[in-house]
């Protein structure tokens, strides 16, 4: 779906990008989806929160590893966006008052 993307991005203000932790040999196909939406002109001002998702499930890479392996401070370093992250367990709801937390930050709405 990937190709299909860029027809949603006009009034985009955040991004939900979900990296799966238990899956490691796909995360550089996922870092390089994630620095595509990066560069992305029409998401330039988004603020994009990356989930490491499935973190209950048994792997051999911790989420600090991974953001190693992607070299996710330097691609903080280098976005125009703002770029938070959270680790989730989507099966277990971990993390999930933290990403409630961020959409609220973000849009700037009240519950």
């Amino acid at each position: 779906m990937g190709p299909i993307w860029p027809s949603y991005y006009g009034n985009c203000r955040s991004l939900l990008f979900m990296m799966d932790a238990a899956n490691p040999t796909q995360l550089s196909a996922s870092c390089v989806q994630l620095l595509g939406l990066l560069s992305a002109e029409g998401l330039a001002e988004a603020s994009v929160l990356i989930l490491f998702n499935k973190i209950d499930m048994p792997c051999y890479m911790t989420v600090e590893e991974m953001k190693s392996l992607i070299r996710l401070p330097d691609i903080i370093a280098c976005a125009k966006q703002s770029i938070s992250t959270v680790a989730v367990s989507a099966h277990k709801g971990t993390g999930l008052a933290e990403v409630l937390h961020w959409l609220q930050d973000t849009q700037g709405t009240d519950s």
